[in-house]
């Protein structure tokens, strides 16, 4: 396939969600705020960190009635880190999949600079993008806004309605969207599940694929 290509990160091209939800609800129930573990996962998927604090915030607020970040920052940044660091593995089959596609392709992703160049250089996939990594850091409007998706399209000097992105999230899927470009809806990581793959078909995705193998086939017969 020749098509331009952007890829969300988390998810997607590492299977990095299912460990940072597990964080993430654990600190927050520590602290008295639980959630469903399906709607904390269709509620904050593909939301830049400003963006994902700030709902916290909000939460505790109202939910508490006291502000709660001073308490769930630290905790869940360093189990995060430590999880990234011990656990973390790349999709079966990123590796190649990313390496077989032909045109031009970056990762359009909510997570922070560091964050990115870290999983992906643990996983082996950066030096299949760089220098097209971005993150919501270069964009003032993150995901469900189309700004970050349009700013890689621009980078590679390509249209944006000649893309194709692969997202696992519906804020993703949104973006993707609204910038003109076309989306497929990827089920693979560990986090997903039947719920989220009716989000994702919900949301209007041209294609639900599976895994890595069912992408490498699907560029294929794109051609």
């Amino acid at each position: 396939m020749t098509q331009p290509m952007l890829f969300d990160c988390d998810g997607v091209l590492v299977d990095s969600e299912v460990l940072v939800h597990e964080v993430e609800v654990r600190v927050l129930s520590a602290i008295g705020l639980t959630y469903d573990a399906s709607a904390f996962k269709a509620r904050f998927m593909g939301m830049s960190d400003a963006a994902f604090w700030a709902a916290l915030e909000a939460d505790g607020v109202a939910r508490l009635g006291r502000s709660i970040l001073g308490e769930v920052q630290g905790p869940m940044r360093a189990q995060i880190a430590q999880a990234i660091d011990t656990r973390l593995a790349p999709m079966a089959g990123a590796v190649e999949a990313v390496a077989a596609v032909r045109g031009a392709k970056a990762v359009a992703s909510s997570s922070s600079m560091p964050a990115l160049e870290k999983k992906l250089k643990k996983t082996g996939l950066w030096e299949h993008f760089a220098p097209h990594v971005y993150s919501a850091q270069h964009v003032t409007h993150a995901k469900p806004a189309p700004d970050l998706f349009l700013h890689a399209a621009a980078a590679l000097g390509v249209a944006p309605d000649d893309c194709l992105v692969l997202e696992d999230s519906v804020n993703g899927v949104r973006a993707a969207q609204t910038a003109g470009m076309q989306v497929w809806g990827f089920m693979g990581g560990g986090h997903m599940d039947d719920a989220a793959r009716a989000r994702l078909s919900d949301a209007g995705v041209v294609r639900i694929i599976e895994d890595w193998p069912h992408f490498a086939r699907a560029i294929v017969e794109a051609g």
